[in-house]
């Protein structure tokens, strides 16, 4: 029962710590903007069809038979990029642990990669947007979907290297880093990742007016994603990260109830 409360006690002080707080909405609308780019927007129904088993014409008329299996699919999909990214974010994060006695150098240099990632998801620079292909795919089906999900995060699609790598620079450059802390903001980037992609498949034929939507405006999303993660950087680079951290962290041990 101790154990029990002492784990609750250390998850709860790395979620309310001040550079969590800041970082994790950054990490959800980066995953937002990952599921937003133009390498995976138009690759969202393959998927979907792939993970459920089910055609475009099926899942255009699925009714309350086929929603089990479209859920099932779609989540055990993103649970399965999700267990390797969040494992990426808590390595970075014990990284960052031992990194503690230079987190002010750290945080410059690594702002410079940020700002770089920024501009690599802008198109800016080119070679940044690579990935690993695998040529054999599991079955398609809900049993294939977790695997597939893996592979998916293996690989990294192009457009998601850059914003997924932003947002793990930010578990690594934090004077209290841990494996906690950068598996949780890790799993931040997969829900804005991956609930977009789980409303899809259950609200599949509105999904696609609104995807194609999403394709007309592709420089949009990629000039907003990049400017986001390049002010990341700067912040990382001017110390104001590091600023603003502070003050968020004053605000929340000076906060008291009203009862």
């Amino acid at each position: 029962m101790m154990a029990t409360a002492s784990v609750a006690t250390s998850f709860q002080t790395t979620v309310l710590s001040g550079s969590l707080l800041l970082a994790l909405p950054v990490a959800a609308i980066a995953g937002v903007v990952s599921f937003l780019s133009p390498c995976v927007v138009p690759l969202v129904p393959g998927y979907i069809a792939y993970v459920t088993g089910l055609s475009g014409a099926d899942l255009d008329n699925a009714g309350r038979r086929r929603f089990g299996r479209v859920l099932a699919g779609s989540f055990l999909f993103v649970l399965g990029f999700s267990a390797v990214f969040v494992s990426f974010g808590a390595l970075f994060g014990s990284v960052g642990a031992n990194l503690k006695d230079h987190v002010d150098l750290l945080d410059r240099i690594l702002g410079v990669f940020v700002i770089g990632f920024g501009l690599a998801f802008m198109g800016l620079i080119p070679g940044m947007q690579r990935e690993f292909r695998f040529h054999r795919l599991p079955a398609a089906g809900v049993a294939g979907a977790p695997i597939l999900g893996v592979l998916f995060g293996v690989g990294w699609t192009p457009c998601i290297g850059p914003t997924l790598g932003a947002v793990q620079t930010l578990a690594l450059a934090d004077s209290n880093a841990t494996a906690t802390r950068g598996a949780v903001l890790t799993l931040a980037y997969c829900l804005g990742l991956g609930l977009p992609f789980m409303l899809a498949a259950l609200l599949f034929r509105h999904a696609l007016g609104a995807l194609a939507v999403v394709k007309r405006h592709y420089a949009l999303v990629t000039r907003v994603g990049g400017a986001l993660l390049v002010a990341v950087g700067i912040l990382l680079v001017t110390g104001w990260w590091a600023d603003f951290v502070g003050q968020l962290q004053q605000t929340i041990n000076g906060y008291t109830t009203a009862v």
